[in-house]
């Protein structure tokens, strides 16, 4: 029995030329590859020793069939050595430190004692030994000549890429293995290295490995040619110029042709090992692409690592453009049938269920939900068709698996880049639909941050009942309302749900009997309220805040402000008719407008409390049922926004255009008190930067006083207005923008200043700090802007859109680095969080435990009644 051991430490090290021949199972001397009957030949690149990829054959070393062989290496000895190209600099870090006659370090026996010994407690400490080695070559490299044999030392020059100069002669990579060869092992001991598992000579190839068939397979094109991996390219290279260079040393041929012929080994070498040298033009293919080989197989977002590693194409899983459907639930998702008849949900076969799933095989691939494929008890997998469905099912036993197509309710992970936190996955029931794209609720679009201009999502059908029960339990929208961020409801009302909300409660919606009835029949209330009145008619009636009240808990009680109402162009902020509090009482709205602080994204008072009083079931039935509510009564409304509603009528406009002459004014009284040396400058800044301060200040002002005048006379009658105040979309500054005035534009926080001498555009005046002159844009979108308008406003614009470009790449980055950090890390069932070895990192998660989407707001009404349950000794 093997006794289990801890790993102390990990020492990496060079491949000696002894190790790659004892390693190789074939040394490779032909560049051919298969012969005329499709065999592999012998001692060729193919050769059944390195593996097989051929279906119907057998590996020579280890005897298994295509997919059971790992591979094995072969070997090619170099005619000559080669310098390989990872360890440049290290050849010419050496080169420098050790004597040209006896390749002795060139340090005295005290420094190179005194040398080693802060290695060697470095290493027992576990710590990095690089600075102290750089110091060594720094040390050596100081000698002029050498302190053994006395020898002048002349100075190396390396020239990129592989080019080492000594005295205007080149040093052939022959030259420089021999002088490291005579390397004793206590200098190499004193350079960080160990002799035994690395010496610097096996920097210099003689023999090159030639990687398994497994690793470069060649495919069969459909004209029936064979078509080689990159790396067999340039091995074939490799093979043909080593095999010409033999011929030509033995043929005695003149210095400067075998010269040529070691470049280009050198060339094909290096470039197998890595083709994106700089200084070294790449291996191209006959198109011109650049080859694939061993360096850029690794590195970089497509290698191995980032591309097939951490992150790589997984089957079972869809991709496809999703649009809005919000008869949906939050937790559904609409699955296109093509989708579906492709993706399968395995089911053992069992006593109890076996006649169920004879009914699905029956059916064939193409009756959705039907039968994909079926995996006999001895693990034939057989295709199921239109033919050979009856039979199949008929021989249907117990302990088969059967791979039914994706069907309502079945539960799948719905995705979409890039995830940068928990709830860019999610799981989703699956709801079978007709057409092309994914369907998704809107509401669930910003955890996601999804929307509908064009956004792809990937789907994921879990295989095993332990991933469905996970993605049920933890990952199911209802479960991720509550984002961890802030702790508040991440999903809610968006756009025409918080508009629909806020038109159906503000002040007294009336609704006669067929109004009720529209609004209710896509919920499933069968309990009509009684009406709130009767008309003059003497029908009766029932109120928006009504019928919102059937959508809530019976026993919620809640009272807060409404945000819309400090947004109100009409009252401003001040208590009035406008239902400036939202009471509930017992389940029903008493007073007060529902809007995005009452059931919006981010913010929903509503949704946070019935989460945290209830549980994410109600939750998710309350979002359901409000979002279909909503859609009802925007419809009910009729709401549209168009070029109109952002006309102010000509008294605004003389208003405004007042506002900006004035504001203009005072920054010509402030210039004009700037150059008479009256300004006075603000305590820690110069007289110019006052003086942008104070003009910045007033033409804000301008702007914004431009904008309640705007307000003033849209009313909460325009749709802007009643998507701004309600929280649905925009802000009245954005309709500031539209009607009234676009206001200054900014570069880093400050006037726009850049452009000509003394000015920002030849159309000024040298030294003119006006408005107009620094970016103040006094037209509205409307209106339309000036052509230098047009043109200060777009270097504002610019410095928007690269801040956005800049950040992305920055965060994706960040992202990455932190998630490869912590993705050891996981919370124990005791509470603790550990690594993979069992290391105590946290012993309690986040330490106090908390989870932070569970955690509630610190209103002070909250920290209130926390207290009073405290001292009540409730649990709090």
């Amino acid at each position: 029995m093997s006794v289990p051991k801890r790993i102390g430490k990990i020492r990496f090290g060079l491949i000696s030329p002894q190790e790659f021949r004892k390693m190789s199972v074939v040394k490779v001397i032909t560049a051919d590859t298969y012969d005329d009957d499709g065999f592999p030949i012998e001692m060729g690149l193919m050769d059944p020793r390195l593996g097989v990829i051929d279906p119907g054959l057998r590996c020579r070393t280890c005897g298994g069939r295509p997919g059971e062989c790992p591979g094995h290496f072969g070997h090619i000895d170099l005619v000559a050595p080669v310098i390989h190209v990872g360890f440049a600099k290290l050849i010419r870090k050496i080169l420098r430190a050790i004597c040209r006659e006896c390749s002795k370090l060139m340090l005295s026996e005290l420094e190179k004692k005194e040398f080693l010994r802060q290695i060697r407690t470095l290493e027992d400490l576990g710590q990095p030994t690089e600075d102290v080695v750089n110091k060594v070559f720094a040390e050596a490299r100081k000698h002029k000549t050498c302190p053994y044999c006395g020898a002048p030392q002349r100075e190396i020059k390396f020239e990129r890429p592989l080019s080492y100069i000594e005295d205007g002669h080149k040093l052939t990579p022959s030259d420089i293995r021999d002088r490291f060869e005579r390397i004793s092992d206590e200098d190499i001991m004193v350079m960080g290295m160990n002799p035994e598992t690395a010496r610097p000579e096996w920097t210099i190839l003689t023999v090159l490995p030639v990687p398994p068939v497994t690793m470069r397979p060649s495919i069969t094109l459909e004209s029936g040619q064979r078509s080689e991996d990159d790396l067999t390219h340039k091995l074939v290279d490799i093979i043909r110029i080593n095999q010409r260079f033999q011929e030509n040393r033995e043929a005695g041929a003149p210095q400067l042709i075998i010269e040529d012929l070691w470049e280009l080994l050198q060339y094909h070498v290096t470039t197998f090992l890595d083709n994106t040298v700089s200084g070294v033009p790449p291996a191209r293919h006959r198109s011109g692409r650049p080859l694939k080989t061993l360096s850029q197989r690794l590195k970089g977002k497509e290698g191995r690592f980032r591309g097939s590693l951490s992150g790589k194409r997984v089957n079972f899983s869809a991709r496809t453009v999703i649009s809005p459907y919000p008869n949906l639930s939050i937790n559904e998702v609409g699955v296109p049938i093509e989708v579906a008849k492709e993706l399968t949900v395995p089911i053992m076969v069992t006593p109890k269920n076996i006649e169920v799933v004879r009914k699905y095989v029956m059916r064939g691939p193409d009756n959705h939900p039907g039968v994909n494929y079926v995996t006999r008890a001895d693990g034939r997998r057989v295709k199921v068709t239109e033919r050979n469905c009856q039979e199949v099912a008929e021989q249907l036993e117990v302990g088969w698996k059967v791979d039914r197509q994706l069907a309502d309710g079945d539960i799948v992970l719905f995705n979409r880049q890039p995830s940068l936190h928990r709830m860019s996955i999610m799981a989703h029931r699956v709801k079978v639909m007709p057409y092309k794209t994914f369907r998704l609720n809107p509401a669930v679009c910003p955890p996601y941050n999804a929307d509908f201009d064009g956004d792809e999502m990937n789907l994921h059908v879990p295989q095993t009942e332990e991933a469905r029960a996970e993605a049920e339990i933890l990952m199911r929208v209802q479960e991720n309302i509550l984002s961890p961020r802030f702790g508040g409801p991440i999903i809610g009302g968006i756009h025409d749900y918080v508009t629909g909300s806020f038109l159906l409660t503000h002040k007294e919606r009336r609704l006669n009997k067929d109004r009720l009835m529209e609004v209710l029949k896509k919920l499933d209330i069968s309990d009509i309220p009684v009406p709130a009145g009767y008309d003059e008619n003497g029908d009766p009636y029932w109120t928006g805040k009504q019928i919102f009240s059937l959508i809530l808990p019976k026993d919620l009680n809640l009272t807060f402000k409404a945000d819309f109402c400090s947004n109100c162009p009409v009252c401003k902020g001040e208590d009035c008719e406008n239902d400036a509090y939202v009471v509930i009482r017992n389940g029903v709205l008493l007073k007060g407008t529902i809007d995005a602080e009452a059931v919006g994204a981010f913010k929903g008072k509503v949704i946070d409390r019935i989460i945290k009083e209830y549980d994410p079931g109600v939750a998710s039935q309350f979002l359901d049922r409000m979002t279909l509510l909503a859609l009802r009564g925007i419809m009910l409304a009729g709401f549209s926004f168009g070029i109109s509603d952002e006309d102010v009528p000509r008294e605004a406009a003389e208003q405004i255009q007042d506002v900006t002459r004035s504001a203009k004014e005072s920054v010509q009284r402030l210039i004009e008190a700037y150059r008479a040396g009256e300004l006075e400058p603000l305590p820690g800044r110069t007289l110019e930067e006052t003086l942008e301060m104070r003009i910045m200040q007033t033409l804000g002002k301008a702007r914004d006083a431009a904008g309640q005048i705007a307000g003033r006379y849209l009313g909460l009658d325009n749709s802007g207005v009643v998507m701004a105040v309600s929280g649905a979309r925009g802000s009245m500054l954005n309709l500031t923008q539209m009607a009234a005035c676009v206001g200054q534009q900014s570069v880093r926080g400050e006037r726009i200043k850049r452009g000509y001498t003394d000015r920002t555009l030849p159309h000024f005046k040298r030294g003119d700090l006006g408005a107009e002159a620094h970016g103040f844009v006094e037209s509205s979108y409307k209106k339309g802007l000036s052509p230098t308008e047009f043109f200060f406003h777009a270097i504002g614009g610019r410095e928007g859109l690269v801040d956005t470009a800049i950040r992305t790449s920055q965060s994706g980055y960040l992202q990455r680095r932190l998630v490869n950090a912590l993705q050891d890390l996981e919370v124990n069932y005791d509470g603790t969080v550990r690594e993979t070895r069992g290391m105590i990192v946290q012993f309690k998660y986040g330490e106090d435990g908390v989870d932070p989407s569970r955690r509630d707001y610190a209103s002070p009404e909250n920290v209130h009644r926390i207290i009073r349950k405290v001292l009540a000794g409730e649990n709090a």
